[in-house]
């Protein structure tokens, strides 16, 4: 009975380290800023909307978090799509993990929409945080193509 204890308290913290580690490097790669901010020729380019729900997530009177959800959702098909057909310097770990970020914050934003609209507009935040990443990350690309 002891040893079972034993294996499910070291499961549960170790699942809990995974969680702490997976969201914090998920973060630190958000939060990580270039020389040069690439995205706006992206936005310009593609038409990308995520600036804007930024802006308005700001605003504490947003009401249409479905329709923002819907613009980010947008944002990130055609920036996966375009990063996925060019050549690629990222680290496709790196990527990965933004993508599973996105589709976890996704599912929380889902969970709480209707009941925890706080707890939601963080959710949308953070996706557009890997929006505006992915953005700049295109635009680097963009940019070292250009400069060859």
């Amino acid at each position: 009975m002891i040893e079972f204890a034993a294996t499910i308290g070291i499961t549960v913290s170790s699942v809990a380290l995974f969680v702490y580690w997976f969201r914090y490097t998920c973060l630190l790669i958000l939060t990580a800023k270039t020389t040069r901010d690439y995205a706006a020729d992206v936005v310009m380019a593609n038409q990308l909307a995520f600036p804007g729900v930024q802006a308005q997530l700001a605003n504490a009177a947003v009401s249409d978090l479905d329709g923002l959800r819907a613009s980010l959702d947008r944002d990130y098909a055609v920036l996966t799509y375009l990063l996925k057909h060019t050549s690629t310097e990222e680290s496709a770990l790196e990527k990965r993990m933004l993508e599973i970020n996105y589709r976890l914050m996704g599912a929380w934003y889902s969970m709480n929409a209707k009941f925890s609209p706080t707890a939601a507009r963080r959710a949308l935040d953070e996706m557009t945080m890997v929006v505006a990443h992915f953005a700049n990350s295109m635009g680097e690309r963009a940019a070292a193509g250009a400069a060859a």
